[in-house]
């Protein structure tokens, strides 16, 4: 695992200040990733970056949606999973924020959330994570920008909510996180968009389910993740960036655990391997192509690749294999910069 630098230039906030000004999603339902991927970029020493990334991006940025009604403390649940209240649901907890501290926030709302981590192809969750490494870093010294992203991706979850329903358990224990979504049947039918996959996703195999106790399920969270980022190296072919979310979704619930009570840590467990084990299915390939050899690659070099690319999956995904820090996840992270698009 690679050493946090936490951001004392200024410049995070100075991007997350010029990102908040725009909404969430583009082109009518692609996720805003320059949050996520600013934050990434200014955790390796990347800060100095950070803007000339930003104005490569700038580009896709649209403008914040616009208002309906106040989401309210008695009728959230009426706004829940409504992409058109996202304005509402990011003023929310704009105001939640305000009046409480933010892990008493993020503790009440993360089991209301929690069961609709699906939504937006996982990325909501994903931000939050990023938010919230920013936030434990920080401790008591949190400036308004970083605590004002974390209200931003909690409304965008919100908007976006959506669960997963029917999936029913498939029998026979599995011995480890890699044994398990090596178990994970594919779909049939790989076509659609992320929601029309979702839907026809209909058995996983039991991995995390049975997992009460808060280090077990601390223990196995850290092993998915491990695994999911190993797998890409091997498997991300099936669709280079669809199946970076199966690393970066549980990487960003682990983050947050340290966040959050420990009685929500193992239904976090929980949640996070259906999001890595569904999008096994619905994106994986049939069969493995050898990974890539990282030499004698450093974090460092691999940082330098990934921002030299510039795609903002990539750089998710290099930010994950350096959390992960050994050669195998290394070698994920050179697969996607060898299998992904350059912006």
């Amino acid at each position: 695992m690679t050493t946090y630098h936490a951001d004392s230039t200024g410049v995070l906030d100075e991007a997350l200040q010029r990102l908040h000004a725009h909404g969430p999603e583009h082109y009518g339902r692609l996720s805003n990733h320059a949050p996520m991927a600013v934050e990434a970029l200014t955790a390796h020493g990347q800060a100095g970056a950070v803007h000339r990334w930003l104005d490569l991006y700038a580009p896709k940025l649209e403008e914040f949606p616009s208002r309906v009604a106040p989401v309210t403390a008695d009728g959230w649940a009426d706004a829940l999973g409504d992409i058109r209240r996202a304005a509402d649901w990011i003023d929310f907890f704009d105001r939640e924020l305000a009046g409480r501290p933010w892990r008493d926030v993020l503790a009440e709302w993360w089991p209301r959330l929690l069961p609709g981590l699906y939504g937006a192809a996982t990325h909501p969750v994903i931000r939050v994570g990023h938010a919230v490494r920013t936030l434990l870093a920080a401790d008591e010294d949190v400036t308004a920008p970083r605590l004002a992203e974390l209200g931003q991706a909690l409304g965008y979850w919100a908007a976006r909510h959506l669960p997963v329903t029917g999936v029913r358990p498939l029998p026979g224990a599995v011995p480890s996180a890699a044994a398990a979504l090596d178990a994970v049947p594919l779909l049939a039918e790989q076509s659609g968009i992320f929601p029309d996959r979702l839907a026809r996703v209909a058995a996983l195999p039991v991995w995390a389910d049975t997992v009460t106790d808060p280090d077990t399920a601390h223990a196995r969270l850290t092993e998915l993740v491990r695994a999911a980022t190993h797998r890409y190296a091997t498997h991300g072919h099936g669709e280079e960036t669809m199946l970076v979310h199966a690393a970066t979704a549980p990487n960003a619930v682990l983050r947050v655990l340290p966040a959050l009570p420990r009685a929500q840590w193992a239904p976090s467990l929980t949640a996070a391997w259906t999001a890595s084990a569904a999008v096994t299915a619905m994106y994986g390939p049939a069969s493995p192509l050898p990974a890539a050899d990282p030499g004698s690659l450093t974090a460092g070099d691999l940082v330098a690749l990934a921002l030299d690319h510039g795609d903002e999956h990539v750089i998710k995904l290099t930010d994950t294999a350096l959390d992960v820090g050994d050669g195998p996840a290394f070698s994920a992270a050179l697969r996607a910069i060898e299998l992904s698009a350059r912006p």
